[in-house]
């Protein structure tokens, strides 16, 4: 099996074809999401049908938390807040409720996936160092566990001692295991602009990161006619 593993799509419908385009092309023949499909670009309603359609295993993210309720977004960055309470008014009912529906953690195959963390997956903490990492290790009983996020592709592995960093693809060893944050589809921030997924080819043992252009410009110009914050439309050029 050959897994494509997907997050933070965030509404950016440019990014998310060629990410599926690429998915074809490499021939992968499973596909699964770590959440935050909607959020921050200008396609939401578009890109949370696509992957509905799909049908395939998908994790709660924070924006899909936030955007399928109508709680109060206090303390939130003011771009983001602006962007969620647009995204609301975007949904179906329905729609928000496949969101709400969605669970925090999932196995799949013989892996886990996850959002944000493993050791308390509902309140949305950041992974970016070891001792991050390191909680969640303690959660995880399976080999291989992806995660979202941060927007940013860093693979941390325990054996003796915990240890990260960036990767492009990587064996996967007996004996160890693998927290693997697989960048973002829709919104990077790890100073690439271009859309980011992973392969998980699961006969070869291997997990690959895949980096994409897209039409940026093309998803700026939605996000500023939406009347969304200009910061969201510039930060896409910088991969910010």
């Amino acid at each position: 099996m050959k897994y494509a593993i997907i997050a933070d799509i965030h509404a950016n419908l440019e990014a998310f074809q060629v990410v599926l385009d690429d998915i074809q092309k490499q021939k992968c023949t499973h596909i699964a999401c770590l959440g935050d499909v909607v959020g921050y670009n200008a396609n939401p309603k578009e890109c949370l049908d696509i992957v509905r359609s799909m049908n395939i295993p998908c994790v709660k993210g924070n924006h899909d938390e936030y955007c399928s309720t109508d709680t109060e977004l206090e303390g939130f960055n003011p771009n983001a807040a602006e962007a969620v309470i647009w995204t609301r008014q975007q949904l179906t009912v329905e729609d928000r409720k496949w969101l709400s529906d969605l669970k925090y953690v999932r196995l799949v195959s013989n892996f886990t996936i996850v959002h944000a963390t493993l050791d308390q997956p509902a309140r949305w903490a950041y992974v970016f160092e070891k001792l991050d990492a390191a909680a969640s290790f303690t959660y995880q009983n399976t080999a291989v566990c992806f995660f979202g996020h941060t927007h940013v592709p860093l693979a941390f592995i325990r054996d003796s001692t915990v240890r990260g960093g960036t990767y492009s693809k990587f064996k996967v060893e007996p004996g160890r295991k693998y927290f693997v944050n697989v960048g973002a589809v829709g919104q990077p921030r790890d100073g690439n602009p271009k859309c980011g997924y992973v392969i998980y080819d699961m006969d070869e043992g291997s997990i690959e990161l895949r980096r994409l252009d897209y039409d940026i410009v093309a998803a700026q110009n939605k996000i500023i006619k939406a009347g969304l914050p200009q910061r969201l439309a510039d930060r896409l050029a910088q991969g910010r």
